[in-house]
C-alpha cells in the first residue's frame, strides 16, 4: 500500500477491527456484481470508494429515462449506453485506483459458470482473462437468475451478498455456503416464487435501494475483510413506510434442492 492510499483510505484503517490487514484485503479482493441498477449502482460505488481492487459488473441492459430516478451511476447524457460501460466510466471517476471489468451479457448458467472460474474463453470488453473471484452480490431484479447465482456460488464455494428493494419495502441476507450451517438462497425462497414482483410491475422508492445496496457494500466489506460479524444466517428486512427493521433467523434446510448435498465440513457460523 502506498502513500496516496494510506491518506485515500485512512478513515477506514483508522478503525481498530479493520486496520491496514483490512484494507489490504479490499484493494487484493475481486467482487463481482451481477445488475448495474438500482442495488448495483450504489453497492459499486460504495465498494469502489471503499477500495476494492476489482469490480466486475454484468448487466444487458441500456440506460433509459426511467432509470435515473435510482441508479445514480447513470447520467442524462448516458441515456442509451451500455449500463455496465456508463456504471465503469463513473466508478473509474470516482476512484482510478481499482480496475472495472465489463460484461454487457444476460447472465446464463453457462457464461456466469465462465466468470465465476475464470475459463480463458470468457473474455471482458477489453479481450482481457478474468481473474479469481471473491464474493459476489446480487443485485439483479428476477428470481431466475437469483436461483442460477445461489446455485453457481454453492458450487464455486462464493459468499453471496443479496439484496432486494420493491416498493417501499427492502431486504439483505448473506449466504455464505463455506460455513456448515449456511443457509442458500433457496432455503429462503422456492423456485416458481412471484416472478411479477418487479420495479416496473410494482415501482420502488429511489433512496430505498440506495439504503439497501449500501448495505450490500457494508456485508461485502465485513465478509472481504473478516471483521464484524456478517449477516450469514440471519435476513434484515426493512419497511420504509414506517422506518422499522426485522430480522429473521434462517436455518439451512436439510432438503433444499440446491444446497442439501453439499459438504458439511466448513466452519460454524
Amino acid at each position: 500500500m502506498n502513500d496516496e492510499q494510506l491518506l485515500r483510505y485512512s478513515r477506514q484503517i483508522m478503525l481498530p477491527a479493520f486496520d491496514v490487514a483490512g484494507q489490504q484485503a479490499l484493494l487484493n479482493a475481486t467482487v463481482l456484481i451481477i445488475g448495474a441498477g438500482g442495488l448495483g449502482c450504489p453497492a459499486a460505488m460504495y465498494l469502489a470508494a471503499a477500495g476494492v481492487g476489482k469490480l466486475i459488473l454484468v448487466d444487458d441492459d441500456q440506460v433509459e429515462l426511467s432509470n435515473l430516478q435510482r441508479q445514480i451511476l447513470h447520467q442524462e447524457s448516458d441515456i442509451g449506453r451500455d449500463k455496465v460501460i456508463s456504471a465503469r466510466d463513473s466508478l473509474r471517476s470516482l476512484n482510478s485506483d481499482i480496475e472495472v471489468e465489463t460484461h454487457t451479457i444476460r447472465l446464463t448458467e453457462d457464461n456466469l459458470q465462465s466468470i465465476l472460474h475464470s475459463v480463458d474463453d470468457c473474455l471482458d470488453d477489453s479481450g482481457n482473462e478474468n481473474t479469481a473471484i471473491d464474493l459476489v452480490i446480487d443485485a439483479c431484479d428476477n428470481f431466475s437468475t437469483r436461483f442460477m447465482i445461489n446455485r453457481a456460488c454453492i458450487a464455486a464455494g462464493l459468499p453471496l451478498v443479496s439484496g432486494a428493494a420493491i416498493r417501499m419495502e427492502g431486504q439483505v441476507a448473506v449466504f455464505d455456503t463455506r460455513h456448515a450451517q449456511s443457509p442458500c438462497y433457496q432455503c429462503l425462497y422456492q423456485e416458481g416464487d412471484d416472478e411479477q414482483m418487479s420495479c416496473a410491475r410494482n415501482g420502488v422508492m429511489s433512496p430505498l435501494v440506495g439504503l439497501i445496496g449500501s448495505y450490500q457494500a457494508l456485508e461485502a466489506i465485513k465478509v472481504l475483510a473478516g471483521v464484524g460479524k456478517s449477516l450469514c444466517g440471519r435476513l434484515q428486512l426493512f419497511d420504509g413506510m414506517t422506518s422499522q427493521w426485522r430480522e429473521l433467523k434462517l436455518s439451512r434446510d436439510p432438503a433444499c434442492p440446491a444446497c442439501a448435498n453439499r459438504p458439511v465440513s466448513g466452519q460454524n457460523l
